[in-house]
């Protein structure tokens, strides 16, 4: 789910006009954002917590060529799910997503062409 659905599905639920909804999707974003900024953590409940973390600057390695690289010290957030939320997610009547249908010619098309790699590679053998 994108940023528009999530609009679109609040709108609906709380049975406003997108308009109103994506202001309130933007003022509940940028209220976590600025909790986070100021080192705090957000809790809703429910919902789950944001936590801020910090890095501090380290060295690292560049896989290529195994120099030393610095790496900035950054800040990021972390999110721990409320325990309604994850009893939501593992209830037997949680809504699972189909897995996507397997196409039946392109793996025929594969075992034709696995055929006949083996067939080749024998007839090269045999020479």
């Amino acid at each position: 789910m994108n940023r528009s659905e999530l609009v679109e599905t609040v709108a609906k639920s709380a049975g406003l006009d997108k308009r109103h909804a994506d202001a309130a999707v933007t003022a509940m974003i940028e209220a976590v954002v600025k909790e986070a900024k100021s080192g705090a953590r957000t809790s809703i409940f429910g919902f789950g917590t944001f936590m801020p973390t910090s890095r501090s600057a380290r060295v690292g390695r560049n896989p290529q060529t195994g120099a030393p690289v610095k790496i900035a010290a950054s800040k990021s957030v972390r999110f721990s799910p409320a325990s309604a939320f994850k009893s939501a997610l593992n209830s037997k009547g949680a809504a699972k997503k189909a897995p996507p249908a397997k196409k039946a010619a392109s793996s025929k098309k594969a075992a034709v062409k696995k055929a006949a790699v083996k067939k080749a590679t024998k007839s090269t053998k045999k020479k």
